[in-house]
């Protein structure tokens, strides 16, 4: 919410932040949504949804780090992607990092959100959206796996959800209907993540995930990762894999990966990796 030079995020009704705006770039009502794009001393330009802060220019390397290479790795040979959501361009910039990635579908409802982001945040992007590996499509995610002809079926080796929060547009990215949808489109040793929001302010929504998703996955888990903007501690994402020993890959394999790609990470690395599964008592309690 904007009063004056501050952003107020409206997240939780009892708990928030705020941000000043240092420059507003941009406000919009779009088709789905309440879009700005603001400059800030400490975290950059950022740009919010409704009322909730998505990304920021300091720290996004640290979500769309975690959120495409833990599953690229854990993969190891990853050709197709599958990104739901993700318009800012970051999810997809780091995807396109790994070279043996040879597709890239990405699906956003909002056109809106692409094309400002573009504008206005270029180097979380950084050109990705000129790749030719590029498909992207302007449609609702939960439409998309739903109704994608049978010739798509177990055609993806790794799917995104880089989705907002359960409000709005992307509350059905969190629905069986949904996961139901992705497991159609995963290949046999197929990985599906999706961001999961900060497990200890949003416990209900990691025990929501893990039965809903559990249902359809030979193995559910969920990893994490410490982003300052998303406020109240540990943000989780969500695994799920038709592979169990996807997620036990020894970390001198995921090293030797690591190293063959020749990507440059500001966050990864395939001891943290590893580490990221192991979770609080509190959470374990709440996936089983």
């Amino acid at each position: 919410m904007l009063n004056n030079n501050l952003y107020s995020e409206t997240l939780y009704d009892t708990y928030g932040q705020h941000f000043t705006i240092d420059k507003l770039l941009f406000e919009a009502g779009t088709a789905h949504q309440h879009l700005v794009i603001f400059e800030n001393k400490e975290f950059g330009r950022m740009m919010a949804l409704d009322g909730v802060i998505q990304t920021t220019e300091r720290d996004e390397f640290i979500y769309h780090e975690m959120l495409a290479h833990v599953p690229l790795f854990a993969h190891g040979n990853a050709k197709r992607v599958l990104i739901i959501g993700g318009g800012d361009g970051g999810m997809l910039r780091e995807v396109l990092k790994h070279k043996t990635v040879e597709h890239v579908t990405m699906v956003e409802i909002d056109a809106a959100v692409v094309e400002m982001c573009k504008e206005w945040l270029p180097n979380h992007s950084a050109g990705a959206y000129q790749d030719p590996r590029l498909n992207l499509v302007i449609d609702d995610g939960i439409k998309f796996v739903n109704n994608a002809d049978a010739n798509a079926d177990g055609s993806f080796d790794v799917i995104i959800s880089d989705c907002t929060d359960p409000i709005g547009p992307g509350e059905v990215l969190f629905s069986s209907e949904f996961y139901a949808g992705c497991k159609r489109l995963l290949s046999e040793n197929g990985i599906f993540v999706a961001q999961n929001g900060v497990c200890f302010m949003q416990l209900d929504e990691v025990e929501t995930t893990a039965r809903r998703l559990g249902h359809y996955m030979a193995d559910t888990w969920f990893y994490g990762a410490a982003v300052p903007t998303y406020a109240g501690g540990i943000m989780t994402f969500a695994w799920g894999a038709n592979n169990p020993e996807s997620r036990n890959v020894a970390l001198a394999v995921l090293t030797e990966r690591f190293n063959t790609a020749g990507i440059a990470s500001r966050y990864y690395t395939p001891a943290i990796h590893q580490a990221a599964f192991a979770l609080p008592r509190y959470v374990e309690e709440a996936i089983t």
